[in-house]
């Protein structure tokens, strides 16, 4: 099959909260006159990116070409789960014009990358760009920076180590939550980024998600031909482990008021380094559900649709480097 018969896909990849799911919203909002489909994974059994996006639905991305895969990492489940799911999204009735993949924060990209070549899809999809995202703020800290150890040695850490193979794998970098960084961190970012890339790979500032369909669906990469350009840290090894992150799940009570929690979350992903929360918590006399994220420290919020006959469920699901995170304590502090 010629690569015109073949469907353009998008892979957006990126660490916990730099802004995937925000990006992937704002297309689906502003296609650029083309029918999508979103394949969107995420690390832990509780989704929640792919139940904002299946908010997002109209004629051009209708709710049943938005599909999850939950409960691992898509690198980590190529045969079992993303070949069956993209034949899913290659078997709709009207086609998409094109196709969004919104990685898991831990994923990384090249398995998956790879997986284009497998004989059920080859022929019927090609890989138009890798779009890599990072938070600008959290780059310029060096939140992804290698250890310095002793006699001026760095070694790297689960943390670079994932950021690394996500932007070495791109093919369009976006550095995201521009408006929190300002001009100097941005520059600052730019700068760390590139020191990890193995050959030029363009940058832009982003807030928001805000950015023309037309600068990102179009690239024409055909990314899967040139995968040995991509190198990977986990590169000969026969499968990759997340063993250095651990998830929880923690159901809460019905809350009085929201800002007691919000607090309690900022203080708790300071002393134990937690990287991502998210999920949705029931305020008394709300009939919207409170939509909580926070990436570290950084927490926001927004009621974002009623409950209706769902039960008034509060979850969170929390993520952090194994050794982090102490369990007990997490659930006393946020009263579970």
């Amino acid at each position: 099959m010629s690569d015109l018969a073949k469907i353009p896909v998008t892979i957006v990849t990126g660490f916990l909260g730099a802004g995937k799911t925000t990006l992937i919203r704002h297309l689906l909002a502003n296609p650029g006159g083309k029918r999508l489909a979103v394949l969107v994974n995420e690390f832990g059994a509780m989704g929640v990116d792919g139940e904002i996006l299946r908010g997002c639905a109209d004629e051009n991305c209708p709710e049943e070409a938005i599909l999850e895969l939950a409960n691992g990492c898509i690198c980590c489940t190529v045969a079992d789960e993303f070949i069956p799911t993209m034949e899913k999204l290659l078997a709709l009735e009207k086609k998409p014009d094109h196709i969004l993949i919104e990685t898991s924060g831990l994923a990384l990209p090249k398995p998956l990358l790879k997986a284009f070549d497998w004989p059920a899809i080859r022929s019927r999809v090609t890989v138009d760009g890798v779009v890599a995202m990072a938070d600008a703020e959290s780059v310029a800290a060096g939140q992804f920076a290698p250890d310095e150890g002793r006699n001026g040695r760095t070694h790297d850490t689960p943390l670079s180590e994932v950021f690394g193979d996500q932007m070495a794998c791109a093919d369009l970098i976006l550095l995201s939550k521009a408006d929190l960084a300002g001009a100097e961190k941005i520059e600052a970012a730019r700068a760390m980024v590139t020191k990890t890339l193995p050959r030029p790979v363009p940058m832009l500032p982003i807030t928001d998600g805000i950015i023309d369909a037309k600068i990102l669906l179009g690239l024409d990469a055909k990314a899967e031909d040139d995968v040995a350009q991509r190198p990977s840290h986990h590169d000969g090894q026969a499968a990759h482990e997340h063993d250095d992150f651990s998830t929880i799940i923690i159901d809460l009570p019905e809350q009085e008021d929201a800002a007691p929690l919000l607090a309690n979350i900022e203080a708790l992903a300071r002393a134990q380094k937690i990287l991502r929360m998210k999920g949705h918590v029931a305020i008394k006399g709300k009939p919207l559900r409170l939509l909580v994220q926070a990436v570290g420290a950084r927490v926001r919020c927004q009621f974002d649709q009623p409950w209706g006959d769902a039960p008034r469920a509060s979850r969170l699901v929390v993520i952090a480097e194994r050794g982090d995170l102490r369990e007990a304590k997490l659930r006393a502090a946020l009263g579970a």
